[in-house]
């Protein structure tokens, strides 16, 4: 039972999924603390000061927080490039295509 188990996780390739998935997670934490840390106040400060918030992810009107939409927005955007990056230098292609 153990020998198959172990043939069925290197047969569909689930530890390398698993690691993946953890480095996927730790990169994306990477970038997120990038973006909120970094270029959201080197980008966003004068209309924050002017919106009086410290965070982008605050803007809101009437209730509606607009803010963690356009917050999440630039995140997924720069996650999007980096893994176009990270893929285009791993793969060495011209061009990322699906195979």
């Amino acid at each position: 039972m153990v020998k198959e188990f172990l043939g069925f996780l290197k047969h569909y390739g689930v530890i390398g999924l698993a690691i993946a998935v953890i480095i996927g997670g730790k990169a994306n934490e990477l970038v997120s603390s990038v973006v909120n840390d970094l270029l959201m106040p080197l980008i966003f400060q004068p209309a924050l000061r002017a919106a009086n918030v410290d965070d982008i992810r605050k803007l809101s009107y009437h209730g509606v927080l607009y803010g963690k939409v356009i917050g999440s927005s630039i995140d997924f955007i720069i996650v999007a490039f980096v893994v176009f990056l990270f893929a285009k230098l791993v793969l060495r292609e011209e061009t990322v295509a699906k195979k």
